[in-house]
């Protein structure tokens, strides 16, 4: 079977759906009760159907999230099938505490794993913005069990019944605000996006209704329910509902929510429990402390990520500051400042000796000329890893701008250092359109303990001695007599 490439138009999959929901809400209405229950049962397999169909066409590459998907969709399928009048009869919102209501709240668990699945890899981009989101998600669970569950529940309400009811909530919220998240830092999924996110606001929106029309006509629950059915088949139909999985790449570039908006939604829970309070007539909800339980660990995993992530930031700057960016050598400053302490090192006898070796790069500019500076940026990496692979761990290579790099050797060898050094250079190197070669001309300079160097005097003559290489190598061969 052949399926939609990613550019092909999605209205077919928009105009399919309308039809197919008016169809089907229209028939629950006017059926009888008997035939309702087929018509709620059919609704209920069509996702499994479309699942099981894109993932038998290979049209979804990562299988796992979808197989879980689908897994919980064939439970929920299974519960309509052994306990029919679980809708009609209103058990949903009676909070028993029955076996649908486990099989319910197992299914959305399998949907959870799924949905988890499918984050893993935009988690890796943006794991601040998921874990925000989801904290948004967990408080909002909180006002709408207040509000308009459990003001509401029957005298029939178990705390099991509550339990998985609440459960069920907070598993539906929290995966709502990752999918908002994914919606934002990932464009290219937004239409199968916005179906799963319909379909997880449509379960909430039945949950509600079924509490709040316990005792009326359980009409609007089955609408609701199969609606989010049918939104939730949607997704794996579209033709870019592999993007749901595939992240694009590069850093996101989705701002996280400001500080002060992760307040208040953490104070959500607390000032319901003031609220409470204040009202004596009504018992505690156990929605607070199982809400708090759940907010509070990730809060922290939040604030971890947070501290691991100034500490990379910290030792990003740290190398930055003493390191140059295109070869990864020390910079100049830094280079400088190994200087002084190699010096102050033999002062305090440390060393026998110490060697400058100031390298400037013969025929760089015409490699700049004729291929371009990316091949210029790509011969000064390779003789910066030239340099690096001819010293000693003890010993330091910089770069002091442009084509020139120095090299600090503590200890004696300056001079087959210099000769060492001079034929890696002279190696070839490829290069974007071609290979180059390159020479060096490298002047030395040695200090020894007590004989007064510095520093500056200490550069002054590795440079004199470099342009002194620099002369005779320019200078003309005599004329054959």
């Amino acid at each position: 079977m052949r399926w939609p490439r990613a550019t092909a138009p999605a209205w077919p999959v928009h105009l399919g759906l309308l039809v197919l929901s008016v169809t089907v809400c229209t028939a629950y209405a006017l059926a009888e009760p008997e035939l309702r229950m087929v018509v709620f049962a059919t609704a209920t397999t069509v996702p499994v159907v479309t699942y099981l169909l894109a993932l038998s066409s290979g049209h979804l590459s990562d299988r796992k999230p979808w197989l879980a998907a689908a897994a919980g969709l064939a439970c929920l399928t299974l519960g309509t099938v052994l306990w029919p009048d679980w809708i009609p009869g209103h058990h949903l919102g009676r909070a028993e505490g029955s076996p649908t209501d486990i099989v319910m709240a197992s299914a959305h668990l399998l949907f959870l794993v799924g949905v988890g699945n499918a984050l893993r890899r935009h988690g890796h981009k943006d794991p601040g913005g998921l874990i925000d989101a989801a904290l948004f998600g967990l408080c909002a669970a909180g006002p709408i069990w207040e509000w308009l569950i459990g003001p509401n529940l029957g005298p029939g309400a178990t705390p099991l019944g509550e339990t998985l009811l609440l459960a069920d909530l907070l598993v539906l919220t929290g995966v709502l605000g990752c999918l908002i998240r994914i919606g934002v830092t990932a464009p290219q999924a937004r239409a199968p996006l916005a179906y799963l996110m319909l379909a997880v606001i449509l379960t909430l929106i039945c949950h509600v209704t079924a509490v709040l029309t316990v005792n009326g006509s359980s009409v609007w629950t089955a609408q609701f329910m199969m609606l989010a059915y049918l939104t939730l088949a949607a997704g794996p139909v579209l033709p870019s509902a592999p993007m749901v999985t595939e992240p694009m790449a590069g850093r996101t570039t989705a701002d996280h929510p400001p500080l002060g908006w992760l307040g208040a939604a953490l104070c959500a829970n607390p000032l319901l429990a003031a609220v409470q309070a204040m009202q004596a007539d009504r018992p505690a909800s156990v929605v607070l402390p199982v809400s708090t339980m759940l907010v509070v660990p990730v809060v922290v995993l939040r604030l971890r990520l947070l501290s691991s992530q100034r500490a990379a930031a910290e030792r990003t700057l740290h190398h930055q500051a003493h390191h140059d960016e295109l070869t990864g050598l020390y910079n100049r400053r830094h280079v400088v400042a190994k200087i002084d302490e190699a010096i102050r090192a033999l002062d305090g006898g440390e060393h026998a000796e110490i060697t400058l070796l100031l390298c400037d790069l013969d025929g760089f500019k015409p490699v700049n000329d004729q291929y371009g500076h990316q091949a210029g940026d790509v011969v000064l990496q390779a003789v910066a890893q030239r340099l690096t692979e001819a010293v000693g761990p003890q010993d330091a290579v910089g770069r002091l701008g442009g084509d020139e790099f120095v090299v600090l050797l503590r200890g004696p060898g300056a001079g087959p250092a210099a000769e060492r050094i001079t034929a890696l250079i002279a190696e070839p190197i490829a290069v974007p359109g071609g290979t180059v070669r390159i020479g060096a001309s490298i002047g030395t300079a040695t200090a020894w303990p007590g004989d007064g160097a510095d520093r500056e005097s200490l550069i002054a003559r590795a440079d004199a001695a470099m342009y002194a290489v620099k002369a005779r190598a320019a200078a003309p061969a005599p004329a054959r007599v």
